[in-house]
C-alpha cells in the first residue's frame, strides 16, 4: 500500500515537473519575443524620425490604397499628394495597388482623379490595365479603358496578358476596343503565341477568327504552333495546324 501511494506521488511530481517545465519554455518564448518586437518597433520608430513628412504621407498614401481606406487616400490627394507616387519595391502606383489588392473604392476614386497617370508604368513596365488584364479582373479593366487607359503600347500589351491567363472575356473586351491583335513583345512573342502556351483553345480560335497572324515568328523564330507543341497542348496544335494548311 505504501509502495503504490509512492509511486503515485512520484509520478504526479513528474508530471508537475514537467508541467512546470513546459510553462516555463512557453514563458521564455514569449519573453523572447516580446523583446524582438520591443527592439523592431524602437527600430522602425527610429527610421520614422528619419523620414520626411512627405514621405510619411505617402507611405501612408499607399498603405490606405492598399487595404481601401477611400477616405484617408482621398484627404492626402485634397492636401495636395500626388496620386501617382510609387511604393519602393515594385515602383506601382497606388492606382495599381487598388487593381492588385481588390481595393474597389480607392480604385474608382483614383481613376476619376484629375491629375492620376492612367499610363503610369512599374518597374517591369506593367500598367494598372494590364495588371488587371493579368489578374482577371475584366470590370476593372472595362472602367480602366472608359476613363481612358491605353490598351496599345510598345512591348508587352494587356492582350498578351489576357492571352497568357486564357481570358477569353477579356480578349474580347480588349479587341472590342481596337487592341493591336498581332502586337509584338520586346522578343517578338504575340498575344496568340501566348494563348497557344496556355492551351486553351477558345482564345486561340478568338485571336485566330479576328485575324491574328499564326505565321508569325517570336525572336527565337517560333511559331505559335511551335508554342503550343513544346508546351504539349496537343489541342490547340491541332487547330493551328489545320488553320495553316487552309491559309
Amino acid at each position: 500500500m505504501d509502495r503504490s501511494r509512492s509511486k503515485n506521488s512520484s509520478e504526479q511530481m513528474s508530471h508537475f515537473n514537467r508541467t512546470a517545465f513546459q510553462a516555463l519554455r512557453k514563458m521564455k518564448s514569449a519573453l523572447l519575443i516580446l523583446i524582438s518586437m520591443l527592439v523592431v518597433g524602437d527600430a522602425f520608430s527610429q527610421i520614422l524620425q528619419t523620414i520626411s513628412p512627405e514621405q510619411k504621407k505617402t507611405e501612408q498614401f499607399l498603405q490606405a490604397a492598399r487595404f481601401d481606406n477611400v477616405k484617408l487616400v482621398k484627404l492626402l490627394t485634397e492636401q495636395g499628394l500626388n496620386p501617382n507616387v510609387t511604393e519602393g519595391d515594385r515602383g506601382e502606383t497606388a492606382l495599381m495597388l487598388a487593381v492588385r489588392e481588390d481595393s474597389y473604392q480607392v480604385f474608382q476614386y483614383l481613376i476619376s482623379h484629375p491629375d492620376i497617370n492612367l499610363d503610369a508604368r512599374a518597374n517591369n513596365g506593367d500598367t494598372a490595365i494590364m495588371l488587371a488584364a493579368y489578374l482577371g479582373k475584366v470590370d476593372w479593366l472595362s472602367e480602366l479603358i472608359f476613363a481612358g487607359a491605353q490598351i496599345n503600347q510598345p512591348g508587352w500589351t494587356a492582350l498578351h496578358y489576357a492571352a497568357a491567363i486564357g481570358d477569353e472575356q477579356i480578349i474580347a473586351v480588349l479587341l472590342e476596343h481596337s487592341a493591336y491583335i498581332d502586337a509584338e513583345s520586346p522578343n517578338k512573342t504575340t498575344p496568340l503565341m501566348m494563348a497557344a502556351r496556355k492551351g486553351d483553345l477558345p482564345p486561340v480560335k478568338l485571336l485566330v477568327q479576328e485575324g491574328a497572324d499564326i505565321h508569325l515568328q517570336n525572336a527565337l523564330g517560333l511559331t505559335a504552333l511551335e508554342f503550343a507543341q513544346d508546351a504539349e497542348m496537343r489541342v490547340v496544335a491541332e487547330y493551328l495546324r489545320q488553320q495553316m494548311r487552309r491559309q
